[in-house]
């Protein structure tokens, strides 16, 4: 049974949220959290909190005892809302600052035979050029 958490207005870029959790999908919950423990990077620490808080509902709302047979199956970044701020400069002019937002989703499942789910590539294919 797959369980989620989620973790909404977290104070880092989705992008930059993207690079951890690409390192975390498909691993199982032990060995992401050690991964996350020695992670050199902010959205490490927010990210660890999102998955244990996942263990925990699958602990108590799907009564799974087994921690050992967790795995996370799907773990994704979704741009949230920006704060806008104004930074004044030389001569009159504005400088505007986009403070960026994400949505953090991460889910686990006991069982055994489910394909992880990959997000589509973060870059463009270039168009083919025409003869």
């Amino acid at each position: 049974m797959q369980t989620y958490a989620r973790a909404r207005f977290v104070r880092v870029s989705c992008r930059k949220a993207g690079l951890v959790l690409d390192q975390i999908r498909g691993k199982s919950v032990g060995e992401a959290l050690a991964m996350l423990q020695y992670t050199p990077r902010i959205a490490a620490r927010l990210i660890e909190k999102v998955l244990r808080s996942a263990v925990a509902n699958a602990e108590h709302n799907h009564q799974i005892r087994d921690l050992d047979s967790l795995r996370v199956v799907r773990a994704t970044a979704d741009g949230g809302p920006s704060l806008k701020r104004v930074q004044p400069r030389a001569m009159g002019r504005a400088f505007f600052i986009k403070h960026r937002t994400s949505h953090l989703t991460i889910a686990v499942t006991d069982e055994t035979n489910v394909p992880t789910r990959t997000p589509p590539p973060r870059h463009r294919t270039p168009a083919k050029e025409k003869d």
